[in-house]
């Protein structure tokens, strides 16, 4: 038998239950998770980064004003102990002040002594050699060794630096000198100076005052020039007694004036020569003089 086709069962579906509002999620989260989750999160954050901490430009600022405060310590304690320290350093000031005053007064009252001694000393010298040698050969004998003072005609020739000591010129009267200064009068100059007045028939030489020998040096100590072990400071003064026309002639004419004059034409250093009717020079110190005299016995075979 045909009948109706058989329909399947209706089945009941539960009901979905209904879908939370977005609102209502946010407000539970709000609640769920404290902010200070956020902000440890985030501080978290900046010290994996580097960003930690004090800003730099706070942190330079600080440096920089712990720095001026140290600064500012050290020159305070540096100023009270020069406060305190400045009577001292005054005291012991005056005290070196007042031990180099006494000691040039006793040098000065020594070398006095030692003048006195000397005139002294000379005046009997004198004596000694009238007695012995006749006073004619004495006399002679004093004034070639400079053991007696001697005035008489003569020249006066100064010497002195360039105004610009230290520009040189074109020439080369010194060219073997090895002198790196050529404007400034040296010990090489001053010893020609003088050989070429010896030479040209002067008696008796001097050079600032101090009375030349045969046994003088002229050396130099740096850039002084040093008569005796005595340094002189220029212009150097060279006094020189003989035929006073002559005598002048004679040395412009000289290989060694002819030097001089060269020196003042390329160098610039100064001369000046001039005729003196009376040159007056001192004796030389601390000069012994001895006399021989030829002997009279006849030797023993």
């Amino acid at each position: 038998m045909c009948g109706m086709p058989q329909q399947p069962p209706i089945r009941s579906t539960p009901p979905r239950p209904p879908r939370p509002d977005a609102s209502m999620s946010l407000l539970t989260n709000v609640m769920d998770h404290s902010l200070d989750d956020g902000y440890a999160e985030a501080a978290a954050r900046r010290e994996v980064e580097g960003t930690g901490g004090i800003p730099k430009t706070v942190r330079a600022k600080l440096g920089l004003a712990a720095g001026l405060v140290l600064a500012a310590l050290v020159v305070t304690v540096g100023a009270a102990n020069a406060r305190i320290a400045a009577p001292v350093v005054a005291k012991e000031r005056q005290e070196l002040i007042d031990r180099v005053e006494r000691e040039t007064a006793a040098a000065d009252k020594l070398e006095s002594g030692v003048d006195t001694l000397r005139d002294d000393v000379s005046a009997r010298q004198n004596e000694a050699l009238k007695k012995q040698g006749g006073s004619g050969q004495a006399d002679l004998v004093g004034i070639l060794s400079g053991a007696v003072a001697v005035h008489g005609s003569g020249v006066k020739l100064v010497v002195n630096d360039a105004k610009e000591a230290t520009e040189g010129g074109d020439g080369n009267p010194r060219e073997t000198s090895g002198f790196s200064d050529t404007g400034r009068v040296r010990d090489r100059d001053m010893q020609r100076v003088v050989n070429g007045l010896w030479e040209s028939g002067a008696e008796a030489v001097s050079i600032n005052g101090q009375r030349l020998t045969a046994l003088s040096a002229i050396r130099a100590a740096g850039d002084a020039i040093l008569v005796d072990n005595k340094p002189l400071v220029p212009p150097y003064t060279v006094l020189a007694v003989g035929d006073g026309e002559r005598l002048s002639t004679r040395f412009q004419n000289s290989a060694d004036g002819l030097y001089l004059h060269a020196l003042q034409e390329n160098y610039g250093i100064r001369t000046a020569i001039s005729v003196e009717n009376d040159v007056q020079l001192s004796a030389a110190p601390s000069v012994i003089v001895r006399t021989a005299q030829p002997s009279t016995e006849k030797g023993t075979s």
